[in-house]
């Protein structure tokens, strides 16, 4: 089958809940994707920051390999060998006192919305049914119904309500708006360190300090969505080492597994997570076996071979380099670490038609919000790499 089949058979059959690019992949290997054609790509969005360690790292692949012959899923009716090893390296790493493993990003959002909700109720004595959490406009949290439902992107609210209540929404970067909206029935604040879905918007510098001073005078939990920024994105293992603030309860995701598996986790305080009973909460797939040993692999190269600082200087070089483009179509470039975006002035008349060029010149990036392209490789990416692709970039772009 050639491009064409495939993407006629998946537009046949398929919900049309996406707009990919028309390009039809089969391999990976490092940051290079090639598709059915044979034709090599550099991937600059590495699947939402899902393969931050690069496709099919090698040594990843060894322990699924090894992993699916042995055990893959118990459910947690039983235990296994990995889960306890995967909690005891994950919280050494973050700084985290519990964790619980859940399977994709929005699962692990409405874990911590059930979680923070009860201890809101047992601990802060917020009257039963009343617990508010507020979040930031332009948030982006997931797809479930609860999610979209404190969105503010009508594309992802439009026609799925009634919704889950519960929830105020205040601008983001904005200190003085979640000081002011806080009542005594507010039990959490969640908040992205930096909006990657809007745009890679980053917040002003101390937001986060302000944001995690407010939240303890108020006994507010402060709750970080770093699925996104998590995990060596932005030039730290997380975003908040950049203002040097630890939060209450932090969600990770993606990464987590490299890009081999759906695993993610609430990494949090014993308070918060300690309200949980057997019962309340749970996940057949959550903290399965083969999960646990992905995930430790995948946080072990992450740290072993210094993925972490080759993203804030590969970041640092990626971005100066961007901001040599000429286009006076251009309105902004910013970025930390290699979570870097490209934002054109309205009149440009939207991105796509500069990432369906990229995608001609073996480019492949993504448009958010139709006037921005996402520029975020793997983190194993180098000098040349860039400069490679920057030969492309400014071809497309100028």
């Amino acid at each position: 089958m050639k491009t064409n089949d495939y993407i006629a058979l998946e537009d046949q059959l398929g919900a049309h809940n996406y707009k990919p690019l028309d390009v039809v992949l089969e391999r990976g290997e490092g940051i290079w994707v090639f598709d059915v054609e044979g034709k090599r790509y550099m991937d600059c969005l590495s699947a939402y920051s899902a393969v931050n360690q690069g496709h099919c790292h090698p040594e990843i692949v060894k322990t699924i390999t090894a992993q699916v012959n042995k055990l893959t899923l118990t459910s947690r009716a039983f235990r296994n060998n990995q889960l306890a090893l995967f909690y005891q390296e994950l919280c050494e790493l973050t700084n985290s006192h519990k964790v619980l493993p859940m399977n994709s990003g929005a699962e692990a959002v409405e874990t911590v919305i059930k979680a923070v909700r009860k201890w809101g109720y047992q601990v802060k004595g917020v009257p039963e049914n009343q617990a508010e959490l507020i979040v930031c406009a332009d948030n982006f949290h997931g797809r479930t119904i609860t999610i979209v439902g404190f969105s503010t992107d009508e594309g992802a609210r439009k026609g799925f309500g009634p919704f889950t209540p519960g929830f105020k929404i205040i601008p983001y970067g904005d200190a003085d708006a979640l000081a002011a909206t806080i009542t005594p029935n507010t039990v959490g604040f969640m908040v992205e360190p930096i909006q990657g879905e809007a745009g890679v918007i980053i917040p002003p510098n101390g937001y986060l300090r302000s944001a995690r001073d407010i939240c303890t005078r108020n006994n507010v939990v402060l709750i970080l969505d770093e699925i996104q920024t998590g995990l060596g994105r932005t030039g730290k293992l997380l975003a908040e080492a950049h203002e040097g603030i630890e939060a209450d309860i932090t969600l990770i995701g993606k990464a987590l597994s490299g890009g081999f598996y759906p695993v993610s986790a609430v990494l949090s305080n014993s308070e918060v997570l300690g309200v949980l009973r057997p019962g309340e909460h749970g996940s057949t797939f959550g903290g399965n076996p083969l999960a646990c040993a992905i995930a430790r692999t995948a946080l072990k190269v992450l740290v072993d071979e210094g993925m972490i600082e080759n993203a804030a200087e590969m970041g640092d070089y990626f971005k100066t380099s961007l901001q040599g483009l000429k286009n006076p179509h251009i309105k902004e470039i910013r970025g930390k670490g290699l979570m870097i975006a490209v934002e054109f002035k309205p009149e440009a008349g939207g991105a796509r038609q500069y990432t369906e060029k990229l995608m001609q010149q073996g480019v492949l990036a993504k448009e958010t919000h139709k006037d921005t392209i996402r520029f975020a490789p793997p983190l194993v990416i180098t000098k040349a790499d860039i400069d490679w692709a920057m030969e492309k970039i400014s071809t497309v772009i100028g």
